[in-house]
């Protein structure tokens, strides 16, 4: 027990028992007392910054670790130590949420391996030259969606995202083609697009793909996701400031509120995490507006609808896989063109 706990149980029961015979029960010394009952009448020199904490606190709904805080109080120009802010918000009881460990699964036979090209090199010179993609699990009580998304390493922003029931290798193509359908006028003459040994990587059709669109695959090492670092902790934070937090019972009833806010959406906070930037978020300049909704396959009862179809024209020497139906626009109005400060 810490002696100010001792000192405000000694001071609550003054005039029940004696000072003395309190302090010595609780081990503390009377003129440490005395000193705790003088600063009483004085206000807390960290009860006003404590205020501000709490408040952006509740706006980001609990997800801003000390770092990120910091960086948004400098950002209101409030400029302290990292320090000092770690120990406030230790001592008014405003830390974030702890994130839970997550599961990892390897499915499928492998066909092809490519080198890592990436090498954690996590900066590029020019939008469209790097590109970093993933698909993560959703746990709902109707089932499990799967997102799949590709991220721009210039910016960090998601230049394209497809949701589906299965996992599948259509799933990862149908993501591709709606990136390159948004970018193809903007892409690098030399696009890497790094992946983890995921068997939908690995397959004939991913590398069928990828050949025709001119995009030279890269792979992480086995066993190893720091190689991916930057689409793992998209999900990481996504699930962590979402998912988990809200629980889901339903494929729709997952568009929790910390998307339908777009100060404090997931691509900004994946982003800060790397970058050190805070919002307002200014949009990428070379990339054009696209709030295009996809149809819905499955409504709220689970029950399939008319799907829609792909989203966007395949090359010559295309997969021909069958196309994977987005459930529905997940997130809102899309954030993948966010970046900047």
């Amino acid at each position: 027990m810490r002696a100010r706990v001792k000192y405000h149980i000694i001071y609550r029961h003054r005039e029940e028992y004696p000072i003395s015979v309190m302090c010595t029960f609780f081990a503390v010394s009377r003129s440490g007392y005395y000193a705790f009952v003088h600063r009483l009448d004085r206000p807390e020199k960290d009860a006003a910054l404590a205020e501000v904490i709490a408040q952006q606190r509740e706006r980001s709904f609990r997800t801003y670790g000390y770092r990120r805080m910091w960086l948004w109080l400098k950002s209101q120009n409030i400029f302290c130590n990292p320090k000092t802010v770690l120990r406030i918000m230790k001592k008014y009881d405003l830390l974030s949420e702890i994130r839970r460990r997550r599961k990892w699964q390897q499915m499928g036979q492998q066909v092809h391996k490519y080198k890592n090209l990436l090498n954690r090199g996590f900066h590029a010179d020019g939008p469209n030259r790097k590109w970093v993609t993933d698909i993560s699990y959703i746990h709902t009580k109707q089932g499990v969606l799967y997102l799949s998304m590709i991220r721009d390493l210039y910016d960090n922003s998601i230049v394209a995202y497809k949701t589906g029931t299965e996992q599948t290798v259509g799933l990862v193509l149908d993501t591709i083609r709606l990136a390159m359908k948004r970018e193809k006028k903007k892409v690098a003459a030399e696009l890497h697009l790094h992946s983890d040994q995921g068997f939908q990587y690995t397959s004939q059709a991913y590398f069928n793909l990828t050949q025709a669109y001119g995009i030279t695959p890269s792979m992480s090492r086995r066993g190893n996701p720091y190689d991916n670092a930057m689409a793992e902790n998209f999900f990481s934070i996504l699930k962590t400031e979402c998912i988990y937090r809200h629980k889901p019972a339903t494929f729709p009833e997952w568009d929790c509120p910390p998307f339908k806010d777009p100060t404090t959406s997931f691509v900004t906070a994946a982003r800060t995490a790397f970058s050190g930037r805070l919002f307002p978020p200014a949009r990428r300049p070379d990339r054009p507006k696209d709030h295009s909704e996809p149809r819905r396959s499955v409504n709220a009862g689970g029950q399939k609808v008319s799907p829609c179809g792909r989203g966007g024209t395949e090359p010559a020497g295309g997969s021909g896989d069958p196309p994977v139906t987005p459930l529905r626009d997940v997130f809102p109005p899309l954030p993948y063109h966010i970046s900047g400060k």
